[in-house]
Formats: C-alpha cells, structure tokens, sequence
C-alpha cells in the first residue's frame, strides 16, 4: 500500500472488525476516517449484478470530473479487464480477501496517472455480498488532476491479501509458473509473493495481460 489513505482505511477497517472477517456497514462512522475520506467510497449490487458507486467522495469525484453517486463502478474499467475485475469483486465478497489494485487512467488527451485502488468487505443486512467498501488515490497526482477527466483504466497490477491467513508464504516453493506482471498472492503478515499459474491445485484465470486465482482460503 503505497499512498496514505489506503493504508488509513485499511487499518481502520481490519480495527472495527475484530475478530469478524468484515465488519458491518452500520458500524462505519466516517468521521474515524476524515483523512481519507475524500477518496473513500461504497458499492452496492445493481440488478444487473454489478456494482454501482452508492457513496463516492470528492476527490475521487474530480479524477473523473463529475459525480459519481449512481453512477456504475464495473463499467469503469475497460472491457479486457471487467471479467478480471469480477473475479476479484468475487474473491472480497465471497472469500473476504482484500483487493488491493493500481490502475492507469487516461484522459481523453492521452495524459495518464497510476492511481491505487483498495477493495474491501464489508457486511449489510448479514451478507458481504451486496457491498464493498474502497479507496481509490493518484500515486502521483499531475498538474492537470480535476480538470481533464479519466476515461479509460487498465489494470497495472494487483494483489489479493487474506488479513487472517499467514500460511501462504508456505506456497512459494509450489510455483511453478510466474505471471511477468505485479500480480501476488499475499497474506498481510508477509512480502507479497508471485502468483502461480496452479495454486493448490487451482488453475489461475487468465484475462489478456493479467491471470487471477477464483477463490480463496480453504
């Protein structure tokens, strides 16, 4: 985690939740979490089953130049990368892994930023299915930040963490094959390691540049 809000909601999050796998929606109170509030945001299931921005904050609002309340958070994300992204949505909603995801964001004048993403799982009405809590925040803010807006993302790099799970440091000597991109398979307690190909078994999904694991702990 490389900028400060993400490492702020972060810690915040795996505080309120204790000993639960994620904590409740209800029991946020964005007033813990003023520093990165403005990057902060939470995304609801739409009938369609994807997610749309519920809450979404300021600064977040001005990398893409209007309000993104309502607005939908998978579409975002260019078409190569949409079934990578649902398999991680489905890792932090079903698995309760958290997300971590650096992205670069093009404008319409070909300027690009690296912006770090953070997906993480959050309870509502006694599911984890139905919404996620998040931050997005430029690694290097450009000059031109708020006023020429974001219109196409692809995936640089990402990486799953288990906060409760140390036991994968225990699966480096089992890969076989690496991914030659910033893609791990990380528990919180130690360095993140490359993702394999075949992880206890499991073959890694693969979508153009980038290959992710379904699932998570067993």
């Amino acid at each position: 985690m490389q900028k400060q809000s993400t490492k702020t909601l972060y810690d915040y999050w795996n505080t309120l939740r204790g000993s639960r796998s994620a904590p409740d929606r209800r029991d946020i109170d964005p007033t813990k979490i003023r520093g990165a509030l403005a990057n902060t945001f939470i995304l609801e299931l739409n009938e369609s089953q994807e997610f749309d921005f519920r809450l979404a904050g300021s600064h977040l609002c001005s990398a893409y130049s209007r309000e993104l309340k309502g607005r939908s958070f998978s579409r975002l994300w260019h078409p190569r990368d949409r079934d990578a992204m649902a398999t991680l949505v489905r890792a932090v909603t079903e698995d309760h892994a958290v997300a971590l995801i650096t992205f670069s964001g093009m404008t319409a004048i070909h300027t690009r930023m690296s912006v770090e993403t953070i997906l993480l799982p959050v309870r509502h009405n006694g599911s984890t299915q139905t919404r996620l809590l998040g931050a997005m925040t430029a690694i290097d803010e450009p000059y031109w930040f708020g006023v020429q807006p974001i219109v196409e993302q692809r995936i640089s790099g990402l990486r799953l963490i288990w906060p409760d799970d140390h036991s994968h440091a225990e699966i480096a000597r089992d890969i076989a094959a690496t991914v030659p991109m910033d893609v791990a398979f990380a528990s919180a307690g130690g360095a993140p390691l490359p993702m394999a190909a075949t992880v206890y078994g499991r073959q890694a999904r693969r979508y153009a540049h980038l290959a992710v694991i379904d699932g998570g702990r067993q």
